[in-house]
């Protein structure tokens, strides 16, 4: 089968087998994996989503480092090609979705048949394979953990990316004010046609000074939830919009700077401040992370939320993939598809 190896720890943006700077080595021969377990499932992967954890683990900088080589990639979606003897919740040709450590970068995958879960009929598969680390993150996080409620003033930063596009949706069906923030008019335009109550565009306009406009002319009090997956002085700005008993969601640092965010301030304000490492709960708390994708699936099923494919590749071009994300030109998901599925919705 084909399959993508991380050889050896770097920048995934060079060609792989292109040189000895490359880190990937695109397989064509690699051994398609045999069922483990009786209550085992081989998936032939359809699509496969590129999260900005993928690009930290290939350079050796994510929190988790599994040894080398490694097939990289967490999400997925496919068709069941074969099943254990024990299995009961699926048959051979079901569309199916999940999550790996690792190892979606390829075209079969195995998983137990607890960790899949059936892509509802009508449902686009490979969006389907957009959905469970993204969108997983953004209702673990403002559902579970800070139970957003309707009228609440949501605030996303780097609304336009993966994560931040889910949160801006899931906001709106939790009925939440959302405010978005991002860089240039192609991804505020796109945020304003998602509904959002107010977009922030960073190449023209000062942070604090428009939603403090916004929130004047709602007569409303300042920001409730926090959803920042950038980090960095953006983080610090948008900390002097938090109302009393506002709740800070830190869910990555994209622009690669961790923000200090100080304890006297939080004491006084009585702010909540979650930790949000979605992966970590399939350890400590799985039945969160398997009600939260069933859930999901139901909203994508009825329409309330869809997964903008802002990019696809194949295999052989995830490097471009890997630029995609790194520079920041995606609006919503860069996905890796197989069976010549191609899509481009902007130009590279």
């Amino acid at each position: 089968m084909e399959a993508l190896l991380v050889r050896k720890l770097g920048d995934p943006t060079v060609p792989p087998n292109g040189s000895e700077n490359s880190s990937l080595d695109l397989s064509t021969s690699h051994p398609i994996p045999n069922l483990d377990s009786p209550t085992s499932v081989r998936v032939r992967v359809k699509s496969t989503s590129l999260n900005f954890a993928n690009y930290l683990q290939v350079l050796g900088k994510y929190q988790e480092k599994p040894p080398l080589p490694f097939i990289p990639g967490s999400d997925y979606s496919g068709i069941v090609d074969a099943v254990g003897t024990n299995v009961t919740k699926f048959k051979i040709g079901d569309p199916v979705c999940s999550f790996a450590a690792l190892g979606s970068f390829a075209q079969f995958i195995v998983a137990d048949e607890s960790d899949l879960f059936r892509v509802p009929d009508g449902c686009d598969l490979v969006a389907a394979g957009a959905l469970p680390v993204a969108y997983g993150t953004s209702h673990v996080a403002l559902v579970h953990r800070a139970q957003l409620r309707p009228k609440q003033v949501l605030l996303v930063l780097g609304a336009a990316g993966g994560v931040g596009l889910s949160a801006v949706q899931i906001g709106k069906v939790c009925g939440a004010t959302v405010i978005a923030v991002a860089r240039g008019n192609e991804k505020v335009q796109f945020l304003k046609s998602l509904g959002v109550d107010h977009a922030v565009d960073l190449s023209n306009a000062n942070v604090i000074e428009s939603v403090k406009g916004f929130l004047k002319s709602r007569k409303l009090k300042g920001v409730d939830v926090l959803y920042d997956p950038v980090g960095g002085k953006l983080t610090k700005d948008s900390l002097k919009l938090l109302n009393w008993g506002g709740q800070i969601l830190v869910i990555g640092f994209a622009s690669g700077e961790v923000p200090v965010i100080p304890a006297n301030i939080a004491l006084v304000k009585n702010w909540t401040i979650h930790g949000l490492y979605w992966g970590s709960h399939k350890i400590h708390q799985p039945n969160v992370l398997g009600d939260s994708l069933k859930e999901l699936l139901s909203w994508l099923s009825k329409g309330l939320i869809t997964l903008n494919i802002s990019h696809t590749f194949s295999l052989a071009e995830a490097h471009l993939a890997f630029t995609a994300l790194k520079d920041r030109r995606a609006i919503g998901k860069v996905m890796i598809t197989f069976d010549d599925v191609r899509i481009v919705k902007s130009k590279l």
